[in-house]
């Protein structure tokens, strides 16, 4: 294709990607009560025996608030469209197995974004309870909308996009940047990494919330660790059923320019 005809490609699977995040934004607008209650539901189970109650202290924080969770909502409700559309604009520039590597990355990076997600909605009403009674019992909160709002979508941002971190482990390893023997051999460095950084990126700072990070994090560095061994071992068992698996497909063959004796 020319230049002009990639530019036309791309303005039409943009203008695409535009209509469905734009239809899925009014979508989350107009279902925004029910969105609501799910968003506000790990507030209401830390404190089951009080009012479930959130409070705004201007006139258009309702508005401001209800805006802003239609357009994550959208955009999250709207994210197989538009990264299909990316990947189906990117992928013909591709060989064969690099569109298998790239559609398998993709998948698994959506797959563990949302169990990111997932476990940090599970472990918020741990957080928050903690969080608003670390006082003691003299002292009353007053929790108004925006902040808990902003403190949830932090809290799943964080988790999603931390549930990353197999993917970068994996592609290292599938580039032959990083091989299972060192993985192993900085195994307990990253143990103490990981639970370091859970530490740093939980703004709840509760022990909950950090193990709830911390400990899914190094389960999947271990099943890293296994996905490389494996990954080896079938690269090792074709190299020995075909010796010439190893040569560089750029590395000329060898000519004997010998005249023969005809």
């Amino acid at each position: 294709m020319a230049l002009v005809e990639h530019l036309r490609e791309l303005r039409r699977r943009l203008l695409i990607s535009a209509a469905v995040f734009l239809v899925a934004v009014i979508a989350a607008y107009v279902l925004w009560e029910p969105l609501f209650q799910v968003l506000r539901a790990p507030y209401c189970h830390a404190f089951p025996n009080k009012p479930c109650s959130l409070y705004v202290t201007g006139i258009f924080d309702q508005f401001n608030v209800r805006m802003k969770v239609a357009f994550i909502g959208g955009g999250v409700a709207s994210a197989p469209i538009w990264l299909y559309q990316l990947g189906a604009f990117i992928t013909p520039a591709l060989h064969k197995t690099e569109r298998k590597y790239a559609g398998s990355f993709l998948v698994g990076s959506l797959l563990l974004f949302v169990a990111g997600t997932c476990v940090a909605y599970v472990s918020l009403s741990h957080g928050i309870r903690l969080l608003l009674n670390v006082a003691g019992p003299g002292v009353t909160n007053i929790t108004t909308l925006r902040e808990y709002l902003s403190f949830v979508t932090l809290l799943l941002l964080l988790f999603g996009v931390a549930f990353e971190f197999p993917v970068v482990i994996v592609f290292l390893h599938v580039v032959g940047l990083l091989s299972s023997e060192r993985m192993r051999h900085w195994r307990r460095g990253m143990c103490f990494a990981l639970f370091a950084a859970a530490a740093i990126l939980t703004p709840s700072t509760d022990p909950f919330t950090f193990l709830a990070l911390g400990v899914p994090l190094y389960a999947m560095y271990e099943v890293c660790i296994l996905i490389a061994r494996l990954r080896e071992r079938a690269a090792r068992k074709r190299a020995l059923a075909d010796p010439l698996h190893t040569l560089d497909d750029d590395l000329p063959s060898e000519v004997d320019t010998t005249p023969s004796q005809l």
